[in-house]
């Protein structure tokens, strides 16, 4: 309840700044994409300011997320190849449990016992 109240504490303030700026800022801009001919461009778009404004906002986030998700893509990489030796390592123990069980009582050596312990690698 608390986590809620708190949002709407931050979410309604900043819906009223955004409103009132887009209220402020309704004046027409022209935006060219002609950069040889500025007094008559091939190609333009008249617009208010804050549809301007919030479209490059837009423009940046998406840009800034495409950049981030391409920068992880190694620690992504990385975590598949970990669950799948993770995976093969369940698999491996899950054998050996099964083998270990199949040895009936008594019948194991203290050899087997020795093998089947775990030994860190020494570098």
């Amino acid at each position: 309840m608390t986590r809620k109240l708190v949002i709407w504490m931050l979410l309604v303030p900043l819906a009223i700044i955004i409103l009132a700026f887009a209220m402020a800022n309704r004046q027409l801009v022209t935006v060219s994409f002609d950069p040889f001919n500025s007094a008559q461009p091939a190609a333009a778009v008249t617009l208010p300011l804050f549809v301007l404004i919030f479209a490059l906002v837009l423009l940046g986030v998406i840009v800034g997320g495409i950049a981030a998700w391409m920068r992880q893509s190694r620690y992504r990489r990385a975590a598949r190849v970990l669950e799948g030796d993770v995976a093969g390592l369940r698999r491996e123990v899950a054998l050996l449990n099964d083998r270990l069980a199949a040895v009936p009582p008594g019948g194991a050596s203290p050899s087997d016992a020795e093998r089947l312990t775990y030994h860190p690698a020494r570098n």
